[in-house]
């Protein structure tokens, strides 16, 4: 084993992670657009699954607020779990993507065209699965308890102001996008699980704001509220945009950017000249 790397195991270090990062970051800029797009759509469908299995695993739970949301953060794993071990593109953690984008190895249309795609194909995922749910009438579960959850879920998100929005979702990609680091970490199925884990029921715990997941919780709410309940479209628009530049600034600026200073910037005496 390299001396370097012995205080990791059989892991990859940090520095190995950054240039795994890095290369995956260009194959998925040259990434062919159908194939992006079918795999995004998973990745809105798979998340938006997490976030159904959240709304049903805290409802009518007994157990106190915090581990109440710890299970819910638990449940809500399966949704990055499925994109990282099933393969998918989402939108949240394809922010990793800007180390590349610092490198000069993609440039900035490549790496706009992988967020716009991946994004519309998250969104669409997203939206379906969001109608399934709400055609399927399973938010009637527990005398429709678990469809007053997901109501609350969207009253609460579209309460919170642009600067509470914006905050939540800086810190949510900033442990997305350290899940995934940390899974690429790894080279078993489990431990790529495990890595997963920690980061994202600590987002979701603490309450943070994922851009890809409020496309599945605030149309699904919004389509189960009550006339009184319903609250403007322009709301949860207001939501969902602020939710992504923070995810944007969470994932290239407080992740991708600093590992990238870190460990692949260049280095001064390669700079220098004779």
């Amino acid at each position: 084993m390299d001396q370097n790397n012995s205080m990791y195991g059989d892991a990859y270090s940090p520095a190995q992670i950054a240039v795994r990062v890095q290369n995956m970051g260009v194959t998925k800029a040259r990434a062919e657009w159908p194939t992006l797009f079918v795999l995004a759509l998973l990745a809105g469908a798979y998340i938006s699954l997490g976030g159904f299995f959240y709304a049903v695993v805290t409802t009518g739970s007994e157990v106190g607020f915090g581990l109440t949301r710890l299970f819910g953060g638990l449940a809500f794993c399966l949704g990055l779990i499925l994109v990282v071990i099933g393969g998918a593109e989402l939108f949240t953690g394809n922010n990793l993507i800007a180390m590349a984008w610092a490198g000069k190895l993609v440039t900035t249309r490549q790496l706009l065209r992988n967020w716009t795609i991946v994004y519309l194909g998250n969104v669409m995922g997203s939206l379906a699965i969001a109608t399934l749910v709400y055609m399927s009438s399973t938010p009637s579960m527990y005398e429709g308890e678990v469809g007053h959850t997901l109501v609350k879920i969207y009253q609460y998100k579209v309460s919170l102001s642009t600067i509470e929005v914006l905050a939540r979702g800086i810190l949510c990609n900033m442990l997305v996008c350290l899940a995934v680091w940390l899974a690429l970490g790894g080279h078993s199925v489990t431990d790529k699980i495990l890595a997963i884990l920690f980061p994202v029921t600590g987002f979701v715990v603490m309450g943070f704001e994922h851009s890809i997941a409020n496309w599945f919780f605030l149309p699904l709410g919004h389509a189960l509220s009550t006339s009184s309940e319903v609250l403007p479209a322009a709301d949860i628009l207001h939501n969902i945009l602020w939710a992504t530049i923070g995810n944007i600034i969470g994932g290239t600026l407080l992740v991708a950017g600093v590992y990238w200073l870190a460990y692949l910037r260049p280095q001064v005496s390669e700079k220098s000249t004779a």
